[in-house]
């Protein structure tokens, strides 16, 4: 059986499963830290607000 779909299907070599086993791992990765990226944001906010607030005042 296993021969007989071989046959018709071309199976990917262990180098292509690799490559994207790799890519689904950086997408993971990749995923994770932009989720973490976004979820930080509310925050910093003020934190990065206050800091450009003082230097503005500190050029007046």
């Amino acid at each position: 059986m296993k021969n007989m779909i071989s046959k018709y299907v071309k199976l990917p070599s262990k180098l292509q499963c690799k490559r994207g086993a790799t890519m689904l791992e950086y997408a993971l990765i990749v995923s994770l830290i932009s989720i973490a990226a976004v979820a930080s944001l509310p925050m910093i906010k003020n934190k990065v607000s206050q800091a450009f607030s003082t230097t503005a005042c500190s050029f007046q």
